[in-house]
């Protein structure tokens, strides 16, 4: 059995590994792309150095902002919680085409090609790598998607 020192000292290595990979400057943006994920609206690999990492939690959007309610309509949910995500860069300094990174959570599995028309619309051609998650239901009932992501502010 491994002692309480040798699984310390093991998990403090680990912890300076990844502080010091993440103390080296991170540049988005070299997109690599192919020809399915350019179809579905990512990209295989975001390539970063220099800059600032931003860790985006999940948003929802039940609601617009006068307060319109949005269940039942993926289209204005998708739209709100983008324009959320931006309003949280634009506070660290950035903007949504600064994400390189992005997981998408759906209630139903036929709303993916919708999103990736959306997203299409939405983010253009530079696309962030991308999961795209099925799941039964959302910590809001009457949402249909769910939005986290990873930024890179200070892109060359």
């Amino acid at each position: 059995m491994v002692s309480t020192a040798s699984s310390r000292a093991f998990i403090g290595l680990i912890a300076a590994a990844l502080l010091a990979g993440f103390a080296a400057p991170l540049h988005a943006k070299e997109f690599l792309k192919g020809e399915r994920p350019q179809t579905r609206g990512y990209s295989q690999a975001v390539i970063t150095e220099g800059g600032k990492i931003v860790w985006l939690a999940g948003q929802l959007a039940v609601v617009d902002d006068s307060g319109k309610s949005l269940a039942g309509d993926l289209d204005g949910q998708v739209r709100q919680i983008f324009k959320l995500l931006n309003a949280t860069l634009e506070k660290a300094g950035g903007k949504l085409s600064d994400m390189v990174q992005m997981t998408v959570f759906i209630t139903d599995v036929r709303y993916g090609d919708r999103l990736t028309q959306l997203r299409r619309e939405i983010l253009g051609d530079n696309f962030p790598g991308s999961a795209l998650i099925t799941v039964t239901a959302l910590a809001i009932p009457e949402a249909k998607v769910e939005i986290q992501g990873y930024a890179v502010i200070g892109s060359k």
